[in-house]
């Protein structure tokens, strides 16, 4: 496989301002050539734009070149439109002309299976020998919002509006779905890229160079999967850095594949829980949908970082002023009461059949005073209780108003931007439905300068997640500098499953308080383990191949006298040898019982993108009933896993609910820190290490069950 190269920001700089332009394959049989074309010339186009096509002379009205040797000088990018198996030749004989930019529309590649592989894999090999920059093949181009160049291969309809947001797809048929909401609620575009198979420039060279660019203050991605997972969490902390927040949607969510499926963990955790928590450690905003990927990533690019979680709000409508409510819990966002003052300040201007509380409802009396609102807006900025005011503002999408009406609206807007621009607090105004603006609320946007987010269900969740990143962003990192890994010899060969008894080596060698045990190969070994260890005791099967003990009768629980011990010992073997035949049977693992406890699930597995995955959750019997799970990718630090413990519905055990003795969440933390660091030292070989239960009793805390798995390296 050809090493991905990584394409610098002055190299799209160059790729995404072409000053001229060559379509190769223009034809006026294709709409692909029809729709690239008139883009570039709906949007005025500045330089001159060239079309190739050896069969005709007049393409488009426009005439037509033979060949790229036709050309009457060196173009900035060429736009491939050419057959599937023409198209390496094109690009190898543009490049021999010193063109360096290329967009290849073109499908037929990786996407269609291995012999398209194969011809991908000799472009690709090209383009990087002689270092090309190539979009696709198989996507549709770029949109230039900010400059007007749309090499773009479906149809793009003005006017646009240009802004602070960058959109990048990994579906080129969405874009102008993407565009067409975006524009329909006044959210300006930077630039749009449909990036195809990324077969040269990948999602994260274009999020790169967004985070440069000095247009864009937020970033869309559309992810139907993630193909470089490092670069990914390159620029994500990038963003970070720069406080411009990446917000994407990132489809699928197929479970783990059955190689990690002998575990628990491997039940509970899916690839999309996976993705959330990747995500979600590197400070990108994830959403579910297209509305909430646009709605969310305009109101981060237009408002910015907010202050905290504490909101004023402003309404026409007691009815808006109850759903606020309830989103505002359910997106962690706090509605403070009002200062005394502020509660004055309003009873002065608010008619008397009207409360002055948080949400404010200045009631129907904004019919006969148009001001009202906005002088309610003006002493809600003030309130010392609050971080920021949100407003809903009154839109008729149903018709647009007359000449008089629109003019009062016109100069209630503009004295509103004033006083929201002039604030010392952000301002998030907001309409009740995610309907279109109509065409005077888009010109109101554009004339005013604010931003209106689309509708209170979305508008909400957007607020709740640009909170969360805002608190991220502002909270001063804690990391701390860790020991580097010590590797960990074993006597055992690392391959296929382990039992118990081999895994609890693992442990042992890196401090991890386990469970006294004894491995027994006789009756008579294991009545002697259990008077040394002290009775009650428990017996459990050694093999690798009888992972589950319990379901193949491989457990023998409180078992009180030596004699007990003897009897059972001798039934296990008797029973498992009758009805789990197996040559892989190492002995019988005797443990002292323990008192019952709160009993958690440590698990850690191997994902194929993103490397070693924690999982902690209820352990024992609750497990899979509960799946109360918290999850990270590793490496995470200690002060990280006292979060996760936090994040179960169950922590109140641990913290002490119902007369219960606390758990010292510290020392937890810093044992399944151990096991976290254990899991990495042992290096890519190891598939999953799972202990179920971690017991927290009188004894303190104690691994009693282990389980251990190895990649097939076959």
């Amino acid at each position: 496989m050809t090493e991905t190269q990584h394409i610098s920001t002055e190299q799209l700089h160059s790729f995404f301002q072409p000053r001229s332009i060559v379509l190769v394959g223009a034809t006026d049989n294709s709409r692909w050539s029809i729709y690239t074309y008139e883009n570039l010339k709906n949007f005025e186009f500045a330089g001159p734009i060239y079309l190739v096509n050896p069969n005709r002379e007049i393409v488009h009205g426009q005439r037509a070149l033979k060949s790229l040797r036709d050309l009457p000088e060196l173009v900035d990018l060429a736009f491939i439109m050419v057959s599937t198996q023409r198209v390496l030749a094109i690009v190898a004989e543009a490049a021999e002309m010193g063109i360096r930019n290329f967009v290849v529309l073109t499908a037929g590649f990786s996407e269609m299976g291995a012999e398209g592989a194969r011809i991908e894999h000799e472009l690709v090999t090209f383009a990087q020998a002689h270092g090309l920059v190539l979009l696709g093949p198989n996507g549709n181009g770029f949109i230039n919002i900010t400059n007007q160049i749309i090499p773009y291969g479906l149809p793009v309809a003005r006017p646009t509006i240009s802004g602070p947001v960058g959109v990048v797809l990994q579906s080129g048929a969405l874009a102008s779905a993407v565009l067409a909401f975006a524009q329909a609620h006044a959210i300006g575009v930077s630039l749009l890229v449909s990036m195809g198979n990324e077969s040269i420039i990948s999602v994260t060279d274009v999020v790169d160079y967004l985070l440069e660019d000095e247009n864009t203050h937020a970033i869309a991605l559309f992810l139907e999967s993630i193909r470089h997972p490092e670069e990914l969490r390159r620029v994500a902390e990038k963003a970070r850095a720069y406080h411009k927040p990446i917000v994407a949607i990132k489809i699928g969510s197929s479970e783990l594949s059955s190689r990690v499926a002998m575990a628990h963990t491997g039940s509970l955790v899916g690839d999309n829980a996976i993705n959330d928590a990747a995500l979600r450690q590197m400070g990108i905003i994830r959403v579910a949908s297209l509305e909430d990927l646009i709605i969310t990533t305009g109101l981060a690019a237009y408002t910015g970082m907010l202050p905290g979680p504490r909101v004023g709000v402003v309404t026409p409508s007691g009815g808006a002023c109850d759903i606020i409510s309830d989103a505002a819990q359910e997106h962690g966002i706090i509605l403070p009461d009002f200062a005394p003052e502020t509660v004055a300040s309003l009873r002065e201007i608010l008619p008397p059949f009207a409360t002055a509380h948080n949400p404010l409802d200045v009631t129907g009396y904004v019919v006969v005073d148009v001001t009202i609102q906005r002088r309610s807006l003006e002493v809600v900025l003030n309130d010392p209780n609050i971080d920021f005011v949100m407003e809903l503002v009154s839109l008729d999408t149903s018709r647009e108003p007359t000449a008089i009406a629109l003019a009062a609206a016109y100069e209630q807007y503009e004295r509103r931007a004033a006083l929201i621009h002039a604030a010392s607090r952000p301002v998030v105004l907001m309409y009740t439905t995610s309907l279109d603006l109509p065409p005077s609320g888009r010109a109101m946007v554009e004339r005013t300068g604010l931003h209106i987010v689309a509708g209170i269900e979305h508008g909400m969740s957007a607020l709740g997640k640009l909170l969360w990143w805002s608190k991220l962003i502002s909270t001063p990192s804690s990391t701390v500098p860790e020991e580097p890994l010590s590797p960990v010899s074993s006597d055992f060969p690392r391959t296929g499953n382990w039992s118990e008894a081999r895994a609890r080596t693992l442990l042992e060698s890196a401090g991890i308080p386990i469970v006294p045990g004894v491995l027994a190969a006789s009756a008579e070994e294991a009545a002697q383990a259990a008077r040394q260890l002290g009775l009650p005791v428990a017996l459990k099967i050694q093999s690798p191949t009888l992972l589950h003990k319990s379901d193949v009768g491989g457990v023998a629980l409180n078992l009180a006298s030596e004699e007990a011990v003897h009897t059972g010992f001798t039934t296990m073997l008797e029973r498992i040898r009758t009805h789990q035949p197996t040559d892989e049977i190492e002995g019988v693992l005797v443990s002292p019982m323990r008192a019952a406890g709160i009993e958690l699930l440590v698990g850690i597995v191997r994902d194929p993108l993103w490397g070693l995955v924690l999982t902690l959750g209820l352990g024992g019997i609750w497990t899979e009933a509960l799946k109360d799970t918290a999850l990270r990718v590793l490496p995470v630090q200690r002060a990280e896993i006292e979060t996760m413990l936090g994040e179960l519905r169950g922590v109140t055990m641990l913290r002490g609910g119902r007369g219960r003795t606390p758990v010292d969440l510290h020392a937890l933390s810093e044992v399944i820190y151990r096991i976290s660091r254990l899991a990495r030292s042992l290096g890519p070989q190891l598939n999953a290490l799972e202990i179920n239960p971690l017991l927290i009793g009188t004894a303190g805390i104690e691994a009693l069950d282990v389980l251990v798995s190895w990649e097939d390296t076959n």
